[in-house]
């Protein structure tokens, strides 16, 4: 990876780099030389092998002092830089085998929108509500995140409101087109979420984005919020939308569950669950595999009675426009010439269904044909 002649830190040549190549992620690992992600794929980059001592004394110039104490307590710190008029790197440094590595994820300025992300149009719907809870749901790196920015970069530019981030850390810089935008990075503008939570209602919010809800505490907050007439948009770890529910219910002790499911089947409007593919077009280098879980009557009534076995059945059975699996989802994908069968049968959790569907287009075709 040439690196040049630079000014500022020396980790910014590494990040104009990664821009020249088009790289999502940058991978500094004592003995190597620099590995980027282009198009999914991970790659060694020209250069010299670094050792632990250089990767540290680059990240040190970046670091503040409570970034460097929380790096020599864990072991692990997050941080977060911008170039001047471009793109935006969220930074985690690590040890690894007692030595220093960094990880990055290059963030751009640019926030895509629905049609560029190939998002299913239902997304743009969720988009337009105006309270309750909407949950991102998938594995880390599905592109929840970038999800996220597109549906408040679309409020950003219908509604006439205000909107709070709460970031940890801030991912997307937003400029108000409609929409009055307020963001919080935790660790810089307030300390915690538990505490940037307590304080945003005097904040005048419309709209509340929460990175990650990962404890009882950040969800609780989070629920109140969207009870109190507020849109809230989160995200957690889960690999369905269905099974999203079991997750956040996970997070209580038993004894206050009953409770707490009720108040989701009231505030919950929608989970929309991802997973990334490989895609075959000119020009697109991964697409999302959407689950999208709606909360019609029936499907908050299961919610609602812990009855979450039979909501993927619901799903299918009880489809409102929009609702869908994600055989549904790659089935479309591949219809439209996005992905590869093969690449959709290993993402599929239900190959039968998703096979069983794939045969029905076929055979549709053929019938259109004859």
């Amino acid at each position: 990876m040439s690196q040049g002649a630079a000014q500022g830190p020396r980790l910014t040549r590494f990040f104009e780099a990664m821009i020249r190549a088009d790289a999502s992620d940058l991978h500094l690992k004592p003995g190597l030389a620099a590995h980027v992600r282009i198009g999914g794929d991970v790659r060694s980059a020209p250069g010299a092998a670094l050792s632990s001592e250089e990767i540290y004394s680059m990240v040190d110039e970046m670091m503040t002092d409570k970034q460097r104490a929380a790096y020599a307590e864990f072991g692990s710190a997050d941080l977060a830089y911008e170039l001047p008029g471009s793109d935006r790197f969220r930074i985690n440094v690590f040890l690894q085998r007692g030595r220093t590595a960094v990880a990055v994820r290059r963030v751009t300025r640019d926030i895509p929108d629905f049609e560029s992300l190939h998002l299913p149009p239902v997304v743009k719907r969720i988009a337009s509500q105006r309270q309750g809870l909407v949950m991102l749901s998938g594995p880390t790196g599905c592109g929840k995140s970038t999800t996220l920015a597109a549906i408040l970069q679309h409020i950003n530019r219908t509604r006439a409101c205000h909107i709070v981030t709460l970031e940890d850390p801030i991912e997307y810089l937003y400029e108000g087109d409609k929409a009055l935008i307020s963001q919080r990075e935790i660790g810089i503008d307030t300390p915690d979420f538990r505490t940037a939570l307590k304080y945003v209602f005097r904040e005048d919010p419309d709209v509340v984005l929460i990175g990650e809800l990962r404890d009882v505490d950040t969800f609780s907050a989070a629920l109140q919020v969207a009870e109190t007439g507020h849109l809230v948009l989160g995200t957690v770890h889960a690999s369905r939308a269905p099974q999203t529910v079991g997750r956040l219910m996970d997070l209580f002790p038993v004894e206050a569950r009953d409770r707490i499911r009720q108040l989701i089947g009231f505030n919950l409007r929608a989970v929309i669950c991802q997973k990334l593919l490989p895609s075959i077009a000119e020009g697109v280098d991964r697409v999302p595999a959407c689950e999208v879980m709606l909360m019609d009557h029936h499907v908050r009534k299961l919610v609602s009675e812990g009855r979450d076995g039979e909501l993927e059945d619901a799903m299918r059975s009880h489809e409102i426009e929009g609702m869908q699996t994600f055989a549904k989802s790659l089935c479309g994908l591949i219809d439209a010439g996005l992905v590869e069968p093969k690449a959709a049968y290993e993402a599929a959790p239900d190959t039968d269904e998703l096979q069983m569907m794939l045969t029905g287009i076929s055979a549709s075709r053929a019938g259109l044909r004859g």
